[in-house]
């Protein structure tokens, strides 16, 4: 039973089925002059094409990447270089991805300014902040729209148009959001988007970041000046295709099945709560329609993901791509969480093949293993007749 969806997806059959000639048959390179290379080209215009129309942009503003963290360091980077030390100052939120963060530290560390925005009990942008760091001149300012571990959404058109009044741009990450969201980059008033495919039942190893008419950005990877200029490459036209072809599944699916999931995940947050000492990591309503984040107390995260999987269901204690790391997560740390409460969560995330029937066996095997594993605890206050029952943060 998977509920890591926020990790990664499996690839819709139809994706596969799309994807396939460009493996055999249709293998050209799309700078080749030959009828092979026009054909992958058009293929890689079409691609383009679809997914510029998904989020209300201009073809020539959408370009492929390797990866969400190849674009993100891209805005970062190559808005610092273009500007150069003197001129910039990034301003990322406490919240983003690793990737924004250690991109951001890395500027720190070779002379650019950098601040780190705070968020609130929720994870939402505390505004004022942001304000303040405005009005030092900030250039660029990163923040994640659909947070990966805690499901919290961002006011990102109210974070836009605040960066816009001073003069700076403004880059959102919405690979959590966008296929879950209807996202309009225009009317968002966005200057910089990034997105990834595997996280919408698209392929691994591709992504894209929309960049605003008329913006520039240093390019990272020199080479023979594909993606007009700013990402140099020979294109992965089977991923570019399967990418296409899960967006284009996303416009028809994405509603009904946002609706469905926010039912599935509030029932589940419901069950889950009514353990003894559990509480909501992020905002009960305004956050992903497929996220439940819970912490446990006198219990560790890793320690129910491993008692869940004997019991065949597979979920995660926070950011795949962080898991390995062996610290508390920086987002739940920022949300004011003391370390061994941010040590106690526990991320389920659905996704489109989650059933009912998933709930009510999470429901079942959940409340068992963390009885089990709380008896076994050497923390502190792990008695029952300590615990208080509560269902809200």
């Amino acid at each position: 039973m998977y509920v890591d969806y926020a990790a990664t997806t499996p690839v819709d059959p139809r994706v596969v089925k799309a994807m396939q000639p460009f493996f055999g048959d249709l293998y050209g390179n799309a700078s080749s002059m030959n009828s092979f290379g026009v054909d992958a080209k058009r293929s890689l215009e079409e691609s383009r094409k679809a997914l510029a129309h998904f989020m209300g942009a201009e073809q020539d503003e959408v370009i492929f990447t390797g990866s969400a963290t190849e674009s993100n360091n891209l805005v970062l980077k190559g808005h610092a270089f273009k500007l150069g030390i003197a001129n910039c100052h990034i301003a990322v939120s406490m919240i983003d991805h690793d990737c924004v963060l250690n991109s951001a530290r890395w500027l720190d560390q070779q002379g650019y300014k950098v601040s780190y925005l705070p968020v609130d009990q929720h994870g939402f942008l505390i505004l004022e902040s942001l304000e303040k760091v405005l009005e030092e001149k900030a250039t660029l300012v990163s923040v994640v729209h659909g947070n990966n571990e805690i499901g919290t959404i961002q006011d990102a058109e109210k974070i836009a148009k605040m960066c816009h009044n001073y003069g700076a741009l403004f880059h959102t990450d919405a690979v959590q959001s966008f296929g879950k969201l209807p996202l309009n980059v225009k009317e968002s008033d966005f200057d910089f988007m990034t997105v990834n495919a595997h996280k919408l039942y698209g392929p691994k190893g591709i992504g894209a970041l929309y960049i605003r008419k008329n913006l520039n950005l240093d390019p990272l990877i020199h080479g023979g000046g594909h993606e007009f200029g700013i990402r140099s490459g020979t294109e992965n036209i089977p991923g570019i295709v399967g990418f296409a072809k899960a967006v284009k599944l996303r416009e028809k699916e994405m509603k009904p099945e946002g609706e469905r999931l926010t039912r599935l995940r509030d029932r589940l947050i419901k069950g889950t709560l009514e353990i003894y000492n559990t509480y909501l990591n992020g905002h009960p309503t305004k956050r992903l329609c497929n996220n439940v984040n819970i912490r446990f107390s006198y219990v560790e995260g890793e320690a129910i993901v491993l008692a869940l999987d004997t019991d065949g269901i597979e979920a995660s204690s926070g950011s795949a791509c962080s898991s390995a790391s062996g610290e508390p997560s920086h987002v739940l740390l920022a949300i004011g969480l003391k370390p061994e409460e941010a040590r106690g969560s526990l991320r389920f995330s659905l996704g489109k093949y989650s059933t009912a029937e998933d709930i009510d066996y999470i429901l079942e095997v959940l409340p068992k293993a963390i009885k089990r594993l709380r008896a076994m605890s050497p923390l502190k206050g792990n008695k029952r007749n300590s615990w208080e029952f509560n269902v809200s943060n």
